[in-house]
């Protein structure tokens, strides 16, 4: 149908179903004292007529907005269960309450008496067309036709038969509509129908089975609470016709407490089946419009009860229920508390609804809200992984960048070690890890990434968490370009840092292999020389001597150029070594520690040891201290430093850095590091830093 044509036929189902339940209620009110013979009477009564109401309520919703038949079909069983109390308990007032003021109430009650027949068999056909609306596959139609046709043979034999019907306890009457001369072939006839719906009712059965057996996870699912309720409400059948046969009577306890049991599996079974298909595997998408109505609902309850109590009830307390003061502080009230209300049944429903999950619209805003107020990647990407996780109830999720022909992992949630690279091919990426979905995140056409979450066994993913994922990586595609720009930023910068400390180290060797041996091949020949002239010239021997003395001061400041260059130490010794050679020629006391400390990565060391000794050099020029101290400390995948003096101090806020600590916070920042300056006037100042770096050698 239409969607047109769809809400009309809705629209008309509502007006026969609301005007059927006050009927329902009229008669079983009218009806109450025939009824009351049997207080099971009543009360199954009222249970079936609500029970009708939701199966009807949850029909409409699923048919109108999920435009599936399954709708129609619990809608159908709700007004069965209708039809079935309305001709009990128009019966109830037609025959006893007020005999013959209602038309034909025996003929009325003789056909809606066996809408049980229609009721069961359409709760049946949904085992074999659940969740979908069609059957397993088109050879199973013939079950579909067969049940179908045998309940209505079976419901039109019943009409036909002469026998006793008794729709009430204490009500019975000669089947008005039998016909006696078909007698002798309605009874057999019926056997047939009877055997023929009872195999088309097996055939569902293990349509479902199957379709169980070969589903999906999230198949499995929607399906298997609407299994185990069809399941116990055939196990309560089998015991009640065991008991009957055993006693050979017609009524047994055992037989009363199944067929009760059935009703309420029937009545409440059957839609928290669907409900859970619904609402926690999220069936036909339906959330956030049972989010809304049960919003709209708790409202209207709420204040309806807020009405009464004060109203009503304060009313009766001081004799004056029309207390125009009352009506109003009741309107100020509600007007008062609507909002907060609002949002916390708001609240409440989207608890009902997605249970500990956020809402989809929650996801997306808070991610939104978190791109607006973060640019860090260090922030950004793993609070990207840690709402992708919450809004889709994933056991972890995981955020990509691409690098080059390949996915590298960027951030996951939880933190959960290593995992390998995922190939890109053809600008595509291959298949990721075991039970774990993939959405590529794209800008502009271009693959940057992609967000990956892997589902717990008791939930699976389905349409509407995929769509929130995809919604998300929409979302996502320029925050991963701003990153992967920062990465390749950073990268540069290491790759600028790392080859100027080559440099440094290639002009180290440089000075030291060139210009340092010919200054001490310079101090050799000038001592032969001091040496001849002593003999030959002594008035030359001072002259000699001089020069000597200057070619060896000159070797001396080479030598020290060359280790501010790049200091051998460093680089055949490690940091602590490096550090404490220089600790000895500084101006004041410097204590070096080293706390499990090994060897790093050139940069690293690099970046680390310049630190520190322009530290130390701040130290001596502008802090007027009488000691220092350095120390260093791996802590596993970090290593961290502090240069800390007992000088005088001063105002970070206040004093503009200069162009040496620029530098270090320079330095540091472009191999992933951080730079912090803790001083205050009278206190001394420490200068701290760490950088992401593993030993190479541990110590």
């Amino acid at each position: 149908m239409s969607e047109r044509t769809t809400r009309r036929v809705a629209l008309a189902v509502v007006v026969f179903a609301a005007a059927l339940t006050l009927a329902n209620f009229v008669l079983l009110v009218l009806g109450r004292e025939a009824l009351t013979n049997d207080a099971g009477d009543l009360v199954f009564g009222v249970l079936i007529g609500m029970g009708a109401v939701l199966y009807v309520s949850m029909g409409l919703l699923i048919a109108v907005r999920a435009r599936n038949v399954i709708g129609w079909f619990l809608t159908a069983v709700g007004v069965w269960y209708g039809l079935l109390v309305f001709g009990n308990a128009y019966a109830a007032v037609g025959i006893v309450t007020y005999p013959g003021s209602l038309p034909a109430p025996e003929e009325v009650s003789a056909a809606l008496s066996l809408s049980w027949v229609f009721a069961l068999v359409t709760l049946t056909l949904l085992l074999l067309l659940f969740p979908d609306g069609r059957p397993p596959s088109p050879r199973w139609r013939p079950v579909l036709w067969l049940t179908a046709g045998g309940a209505v043979a079976s419901y039109v034999l019943f009409l036909l038969k002469p026998a006793q019907v008794e729709p009430v306890v204490g009500i019975s009457f000669s089947n008005p509509l039998a016909v006696e001369r078909l007698s002798g072939v309605v009874g057999p006839a019926l056997v047939v129908a009877a055997w023929a719906t009872v195999i088309g009712v097996v055939g569902c059965f293990v349509a479902l089975i199957l379709r169980y057996r070969h589903g999906e996870p999230e198949l499995r699912q929607q399906i298997k609470w609407l299994g185990l309720v069809a399941a116990a409400g055939a196990s309560c059948i089998v015991i009640s016709g065991a008991s009957l046969v055993a006693c050979g009577c017609d009524e047994s306890s055992i037989a009363v407490v199944s067929f009760t049991a059935l009703i309420f599996i029937i009545l409440l079974g059957v839609p928290g089946a669907i409900a859970i298909a619904l609402f926690r595997y999220r069936l036909y998408d339906l959330d956030l419009v049972v989010s809304k109505a049960l919003v709209f609902g708790l409202l209207a309850a709420l204040f309806t009860l807020v009405y009464v109590a004060l109203v009503i009830g304060v009313g009766t307390v001081v004799g004056d229920r029309g207390n125009s003061f009352l009506t109003i502080l009741t309107a100020v009230a509600i007007a008062v508390a609507f909002q907060p209300v609002r949002e916390r049944v708001r609240h409440l429903a989207n608890r009902i609804v997605y249970g500990k999950r956020a809402t989809p619209y929650e996801v997306l805003s808070e991610f939104s809200d978190k791109v607006a107020s973060s640019f860090a990647a260090e922030d950004v990407l793993p609070r990207m992984a840690q709402i992708l996780a919450s809004g889709t109830g994933a056991s972890s999720a995981r955020v990509w960048l691409r690098f080059d022909e390949e996915l590298r992992p960027a951030a996951s949630w939880p933190e959960n070690g290593s995992v390998p690279p995922v190939a890109v091919e053809d600008g595509r990426p291959g298949g990721f890890g075991e039970g774990e979905d993939g959405v590529e995140v794209r800008h502009l056409g271009e693959l940057l990434g992609a967000l990956s979450v892997t589902m717990p066994p008791s939930d699976p993913m389905n349409p509407s968490k995929e769509r929130l994922v995809r919604d998300l990586a929409a979302q996502a595609g320029l925050v991963l370009r701003n990153v992967r720009l920062i990465e390749e930023l950073r990268a540069s910068r290491r790759r600028i840092v790392t080859a100027q400390d080559e440099r440094a180290k290639q002009l180290e060797r440089n000075l030291h292999d060139g210009a340092q041996q010919h200054l001490v091949a310079l101090g050799i020949q000038l001592s032969l020389a001091k040496r001849l002239a002593e003999r030959d010239a002594p008035e030359m021997a001072a002259t000699f001597d001089t020069l000597q003395q200057a070619a060896t001061d000159a070797l001396e400041n080479l030598r020290d150029l060359a280790r501010g260059i790049y200091p051998p130490l460093l680089a055949d010794q490690g940091l602590v070594v490096a550090l404490e050679g220089q600790a000895r020629k500084a101006a004041l006391p410097v204590d070096v520690v080293g706390e499990g400390v090994g060897r790093y990565p050139q940069e690293a060391e690099a970046a680390v040891y310049f630190c520190c000794l322009e530290a130390l050099q701040n130290v001596a020029k502008y802090a007027n201290a009488s000691s220092a101290r350095v120390r260093l400390v791996d802590r596993g995948g970090t290593v961290t430093f502090e240069v800390t003096d007992d000088g005088a101090g001063f105002d970070p806020e206040h004093t503009p850095p200069g162009t040496g600590l620029q530098g270090m916070k320079d330095r540091l920042e472009a191999l992933g590091g951080i730079l912090e300056v803790d001083s205050s006037p009278g206190t001394g100042t420490t200068v701290g830093g760490a950088i992401p770096a593993r030993a190479e050698i541990p110590m």
